[in-house]
């Protein structure tokens, strides 16, 4: 008897690349029926230089280096980095507002988080807007350089915090990147067909958000080697990692997004 090789593919997990970002290709991804979406020229090629150019000059800081290593720089505030036994620190408030006027001091022409949230509702019935927690609007986005890459990890807010998130019930999350500046080589971003299980943590770095890659065993890979004007819209509930950049910076404008029960998307930093 001839046994036929087993095709261990699963037809969902790979990346879809579109023109346009559709309702079609939303619902699918919170779905699973794909992993990741991408959309080369996102945004105009002017109006990501604006954005570059401003933030070539400006001071970035950095995410606390005991839990994020190799270090990775960051304008504007991420809520990962204020969160205290699975809730939100009550500092993070004074650093969405201290983000706010840093990134207005930046004068540019336009707001590049309003601009990839309009983006983004163009096909989308539902609203898409900036989220609430306990009536508070959220920190709408931040600007990384991992230059050193990203340690294999997952974002999941219902495990990561205690409770809801936001002032909604989120029953999909994504993940949002528009690159504004590649390294000449590296800087691509690994998905792993993996998602967490309680075994997973026995590989968890000490002190880190990151695991040793050995998490994901021999799980199914892709690798996304990021443009500039790209985005990338993806499920970051599966094990995901950033190779390190050579040769240039990585600049990436991200965001969270969360789809509701309601049909809402809305967004988080």
């Amino acid at each position: 008897m001839t046994v036929s090789p087993v095709d261990l593919h699963d037809p969902h997990f790979f990346a879809v690349t579109t023109p346009v970002l559709r309702r079609a290709q939303i619902a699918d991804l919170a779905a699973g029926r794909c992993a990741a979406i991408r959309v080369p020229d996102f945004v105009p090629a002017a109006l990501c230089d604006e954005v570059l150019d401003a933030l070539v000059g400006a001071e970035f800081d950095s995410y606390g280096e005991e839990r994020v290593y190799p270090q990775v720089m960051r304008f504007g505030v991420g809520v990962s980095d204020h969160r205290e036994d699975g809730r939100v620190a009550d500092g993070y408030w004074d650093a969405v507002e201290s983000s706010r006027k840093a990134w207005a001091a930046l004068d540019l022409s336009f707001d590049p988080f309003e601009l990839c949230r309009a983006r983004l509702g163009e096909h989308w019935p539902g609203a898409v807007a900036v989220g609430t927690r306990d009536g508070k609007e959220m920190g709408a986005g931040v600007a990384r350089e991992p230059n050193g890459g990203f340690q294999v990890h997952y974002d999941d807010a219902s495990r990561e915090f205690s409770g809801a998130l936001l002032d909604a019930h989120l029953i999909a999350q994504f993940a949002f990147n528009l690159y504004l500046s590649v390294p000449e080589s590296g800087g691509e971003t690994v998905v792993w067909r993996h998602r967490w299980s309680p075994a997973d943590e026995q590989f968890r770095l000490p002190g880190s958000y990151g695991f040793g890659e050995a998490v994901v065993g021999s799980a199914e890979s892709f690798e996304l080697a990021p443009s500039p004007g790209e985005a990338l819209l993806f499920d970051p509930r599966n094990f995901h990692a950033v190779r390190p950049s050579r040769g240039g910076r990585r600049i990436a404008l991200g965001f969270s997004l969360g789809l509701t029960d309601t049909g809402e998307i809305l967004v988080w930093g």
